[in-house]
C-alpha cells in the first residue's frame, strides 16, 4: 500500500519553483501612493505580512487587504507567515482609520481579514462589527469582502458579522481534510465547514479558498469543493502554496496550470457559483469580481462555447 505524502518543515531538498510562478516586482505611481497610505493610518494589511505574491500587481490597481486586530496571531499555522505570539491591547481607533484609509483609496470594492485572536471572548468580532459598520459609513458605493476567522465556531460571534452584513463573506478552509490538522493545527475542518454554513443560512454571499501543494490527493481536493458546496460555499479560490520561510511547512509540489483548470472545471460542474483557480491565485484575488452572482458560472460557460 502507497503511504500518502506528508509535508514537512524544515526540509534541506527544496523543490525548484517553476517559470509560472514568477512575479513583477512592485513598481508605480499607485503602488508608491497605498504604501503610504497605509503607513501614515499605522494600518497592517494580509499582503505584507502574508507575503501574498500578488502585492505588487493588486496595490499597483489601487487596492490592498487589511488586516485588523493586529499582526499578532494566537495560532501557529504552519503555513502562515504571520507572527505568532501574544497580541497587543485591543485598539478601538482602528475601525476608524480602516475606513477612513479606504476613502482615501477610493476603491470600489475593500477587503479586511484579521489574525486569530483567541484570547479575546468575543474573538475579535466586535471589533470587526464595528470595523465593517464604519466603512460602509464612510464609504457609501464600495463592496466588501470580509476574511473572518472561525471565532472557535460560536455562533453569536458569527452572528455579529452577519448583522453588518458585507457583501461577501469568506473563512477559508485552506487544506484538505486529511492535512488540517498538520496545516491549520487549532482549527477543525468540519466547524469551518459549520462556520460557512451559519453564513449561508444568515444570508452571506460565502467564499472559501484552498492551498495546493501540501501532500492533498487529486480526490481530496475535489472531496473538499463538495464539502465547501453542500455547507453552503458560493465561491471558491483555489491556488498555489508558497513556503514563506524555512520553518514552514515545505512545498510537495508545484501544481501545473492545466491542474488548476481541472478543478475549475470540476467547481463549475458541480454547481459553485465562482470559481478562481490558478498557481497564483489566492483569497483576494480579484475579489471584486466575486461580489455578482452568477458572474463567474457565465463566463465559464462562454468559454466553452468558444473552444
Amino acid at each position: 500500500m502507497t503511504e500518502l505524502p506528508v509535508v514537512k518543515a524544515f526540509e534541506e531538498t527544496r523543490v525548484k519553483k517553476p517559470d509560472w510562478l514568477r512575479v513583477k516586482l512592485p513598481i508605480g505611481e499607485n503602488y508608491r501612493h497605498v504604501r503610504n497610505l497605509v503607513d501614515d493610518h499605522k494600518l497592517h494589511t494580509i499582503c505584507e505580512s502574508g507575503n501574498c505574491p500578488n502585492m505588487g500587481e493588486c496595490w499597483g490597481a489601487g487596492t490592498a487587504t487589511f488586516m485588523i486586530l493586529g499582526n499578532t496571531c494566537t495560532r501557529s499555522c504552519g503555513f502562515c507567515a504571520v507572527a505568532t505570539g501574544r497580541p497587543d491591547a485591543v485598539d478601538w481607533d482602528e475601525p476608524q482609520r480602516v475606513a477612513e484609509a479606504i476613502y482615501l483609496m477610493k476603491v470600489k470594492h475593500a477587503v479586511i481579514t484579521s489574525v486569530d485572536r483567541d484570547e479575546l471572548k468575543d474573538g475579535g468580532s466586535i471589533i470587526w462589527q464595528n470595523t465593517i459598520r464604519a466603512v460602509k459609513t464612510l464609504n457609501n458605493n464600495t463592496t466588501l469582502e470580509t476574511l473572518i476567522p472561525d471565532f472557535k465556531g460560536e455562533k453569536e460571534n458569527i452572528q455579529r458579522i452577519i448583522e453588518t452584513a458585507p457583501e461577501v463573506v469568506s473563512h477559508n478552509i485552506e487544506t484538505v481534510e486529511r492535512l488540517t490538522r498538520q496545516v491549520r493545527i487549532q482549527a477543525k475542518y468540519w466547524r469551518s465547514m459549520e462556520v460557512i454554513s451559519t453564513l449561508k443560512q444568515g444570508g452571506m454571499r460565502t467564499k472559501s479558498g484552498i492551498m495546493l501543494g501540501l501532500g492533498e490527493k487529486k480526490e481530496e481536493v475535489l472531496q473538499t469543493m463538495r464539502d465547501l458546496y453542500n455547507s453552503g460555499c458560493d465561491v471558491v479560490t483555489i491556488g498555489q502554496y508558497l513556503q514563506p520561510t524555512k520553518k514552514h511547512l515545505s512545498v510537495y509540489r508545484f501544481v501545473h496550470p492545466d491542474e488548476f483548470a481541472e478543478y475549475k472545471d470540476a467547481g463549475y460542474s458541480m454547481g459553485l457559483d465562482y470559481v478562481e483557480s490558478g498557481p497564483l491565485v489566492r483569497s483576494s484575488y480579484h475579489s471584486e469580481r466575486h461580489v455578482f452572482p452568477g458572474l463567474g458560472k457565465k463566463e465559464w460557460e462562454l468559454s466553452r462555447q468558444a473552444t
